[in-house]
């Protein structure tokens, strides 16, 4: 063969030789360096919130204190301390200012991960830096997840410690704000809901971003998405968990959540609250002995219906099954997160540059 019919092989690397991925600790400098911005935000708002409920909890359990502990109980000094405590942190006693945190975090950490890459074309120089882009992917969710699992797991233990108060039991003696902790404003401001919750916003929010591709589309997205997704478990989904208990006790707790109330003689629906029972009954009751409002306690009508023949059903779920809701919502919010977050890391792979 002659120079000029020479096949030529072009030079490479043999394979033993390649150069090896980039370790995932680099990825985390890059993300802390990308997202610092968002994360001392989210830090700041969050620290901000938990000195202020901090504080005003500080003034509630004070109050709470001195209400239960005022003798003698219907004394004017006891009526007023317990007056002060009714009045108290009406922004934070409902708890549905406290529901807007979650859906804000994916909204505005979570939707804004891969949205603001993808809109601005930088995704395209981010993916030729030698890391790949669903190991990419896959550490900046992974990373940021955590941060805000972990900062809304703290801030849970603070909401918990506030809402004590109104939590008590017996405590409705004392106040009428007083909820069962299955209450729909609480239930998942509580406990492992609350980072479970926040974690499901970010999750939907990196989705979201993926699928946009644009950073105001994606944070509205993720807002509807997560309205929807909370609504469905709170007025369908949880009452479901565990089958609810069904007696036949006038008397139930007040921290008990009761799905139905309902009245029956000789095994027959009669009437659903004693408000409609017959005028008849009513005023064979209306001889019992007086509340604090010169009217038959329920306590005293239900024992006069049940000696006339009327038996009450109630069907509730008790208050001691409530960290058995929590770790049941919690965990098929976890297992929501890592399908969503899976799925992001699909499409980007399947995504063509």
């Amino acid at each position: 063969m002659t120079a000029l019919t020479t096949v030529s092989v072009p030079a490479g690397p043999p394979e033993d030789t390649a150069v090896p991925p980039l370790p995932w600790r680099r990825m985390a400098w890059v993300t802390w360096r990308q997202h610092r911005v968002a994360v001392a935000a989210l830090v700041a708002a969050l620290g901000a919130l938990a000195v202020y409920v901090w504080t005003v909890g500080l003034h509630l359990h004070h109050a709470y204190a001195a209400a239960i502990a005022c003798q003698p109980a219907n004394s004017a000094t006891c009526a007023d301390l317990i007056s002060n405590l009714n009045d108290m942190n009406h922004v934070l006693v409902g708890g549905y200012t406290l529901q807007i945190v979650p859906p804000l975090i994916g909204a505005f950490v979570g939707a804004t991960v891969l949205a603001r890459e993808l809109e601005t074309g930088t995704f395209r120089y981010a993916w030729t830096q030698g890391f790949g882009r669903w190991r990419w992917t896959l550490a900046k969710l992974v990373a940021l997840a955590v941060v805000v699992t972990a900062a809304a797991g703290a801030i849970s233990v603070l909401f918990s410690w506030y809402y004590q108060p109104y939590l008590a039991t017996g405590n409705q003696a004392i106040s009428p704000n007083a909820a069962s902790p299955f209450s729909s404003a609480l239930f998942d401001l509580r406990g492992v809901a609350f980072a479970a919750w926040t974690l499901a916003a970010f999750a939907i929010g990196g989705l979201a971003g993926m699928l946009i591709r644009r950073v105001v589309p994606a944070i509205v997205a993720t807002m509807v998405a997560y309205t929807a997704l909370a609504l469905a478990a709170a007025n369908v989904m949880r009452q479901h968990y565990l089958t609810p208990l069904l007696t036949t006790n006038p008397i139930v707790p007040t921290t008990a959540w009761i799905y139905s109330q309902r009245w029956t003689k000789n095994g027959q629906f009669a009437f659903t609250s004693w408000r409609d029972a017959p005028n008849a009954l009513l005023q064979q009751c209306r001889s019992l002995p007086v509340g604090p409002l010169r009217k038959p306690t329920q306590a005293t009508l239900a024992q006069c219906f049940a000696q006339h023949g009327y038996t009450q059903l109630t069907k509730y779920q008790p208050a001691s099954r409530f960290w058995a809701f929590q770790s049941i919502e919690g965990g098929w919010l976890l297992a929501l997160s890592a399908l969503l977050i899976a799925a992001t890391v699909w499409l980007v792979r399947r995504r063509a540059v």
